[in-house]
């Protein structure tokens, strides 16, 4: 059985609902600062946004999307339990319902040498998770310190200049990548062919440019608090069961081959079984009241045929950040 050192998941990743005035408003009950918010208006067609605290305030980046990063007031600051929005109507339309997913790095950060390029790089080990940004040499493959202590199994990092995204999961090997804006798996050197280290991951100036200025999200894995692996669907409403040894409060996950667009869940949009709406991550669409997942006390099981999640014989990769660990001081139970 799973055990966990963070006995409250919820003092590093957290899921906020809440409701846009069109002006200004602090969103608060996070329960910590956060240094990723990623957002997105559930009941109407509008962007995802990402805000971090080494890219800074009002410096959204647009998961759907390839375009350059841009400066708006979406996330005007990150505060003690929240942050603030500003009159953004990606983040903050009147009367409209928002999503906020907000994870936990280590603040400001520092300057991080462990790579061929120097970053600079906001960490916390201990939930395994860490922000950076560097810029890309002039050629060839290049390092960046990820401060973790132990190899990352999932990677977002792209230039903040108009260019896709580069997604490597150690479920599919550092010889592929994901990508938000391109539905399918493609082999790829955008890893340099190279699985991360202890110290380090590695990238590729061909995917993403010479001297760019860019930003990675990196995640390690934490035994009852997050799990990054891959199932098998089995095109049933019945479907399959994923054991990540916790009660998930998030899991975002795609289909390694075809076409499928990506799907993410959480435990606050309904919150119950079984009604956990979906959005996607490459995609601008309202929040879909379709089921496809219900969210159990040691894991999450399909219950779709939806190829998005569940094509039979369809190999699919997740990330899930947990609710409560299944073991511990206050055991899971299914919802």
């Amino acid at each position: 059985m799973a055990y966990t050192t963070i006995k409250k998941p919820s003092d590093y990743f957290n899921t906020k609902l809440y409701t846009g005035n069109g002006s200004t408003q602090s969103i608060t009950g996070v329960g910590f600062q956060p240094d990723l918010v990623w957002g997105k208006i559930r009941n109407d067609t509008r962007k995802h946004n990402m805000y971090d605290v080494i890219r800074g305030v009002q410096q959204r980046i647009v998961p759907n999307d390839t375009v350059a990063e841009d400066t708006v007031p979406g996330v005007t600051s990150f505060d003690s339990d929240g942050f603030t929005v500003g009159a953004e109507t990606d983040m903050n339309q009147n009367t409209n319902t928002f999503v906020s997913w907000n994870w936990k790095a280590n603040g400001a950060g520092s300057s991080n040498t462990d790579g061929s390029v120097t970053a600079s790089l906001s960490a916390n080990a201990t939930a395994g998770f860490s922000i950076s940004t560097f810029t890309t040499p002039a050629s060839g493959t290049f390092t960046v310190g990820h401060g973790l202590g132990v190899a990352p199994k999932f990677i977002i990092y792209r230039p903040v200049t108009s260019s896709g995204w580069q997604i490597g999961h150690d479920s599919i090997g550092w010889t592929k990548a994901v990508f938000f804006d391109t539905q399918s798996e493609q082999t790829s050197t955008a890893f340099g062919n190279t699985a991360p280290t202890t110290s380090v991951w590695t990238g590729n100036v061909a995917n993403v440019g010479a001297n760019a200025s860019s930003f990675a999200y990196c995640f390690a894995e934490k035994q009852g608090y997050s799990k990054f692996g891959s199932y098998t669907g089995n095109g049933n409403a019945d479907g399959t069961f994923v054991y990540t040894g916790f009660k998930p409060a998030f899991v975002i996950g795609k289909a390694t081959s075809g076409t499928e667009n990506w799907f993410m869940n959480d435990n606050k949009r309904l919150g119950y079984n079984d009604k956990n709406y979906r959005l996607y991550p490459n995609l601008s669409n309202a929040e879909a009241t379709d089921i496809n997942m219900d969210i159990l006390s040691n894991g999450f099981k399909l219950n779709s045929t939806n190829t998005n999640s569940n094509g039979s014989g369809t190999t699919y990769i997740y990330m899930a950040f947990a609710e409560e660990p299944l073991v511990g001081d206050n055991p899971a139970t299914a919802r």
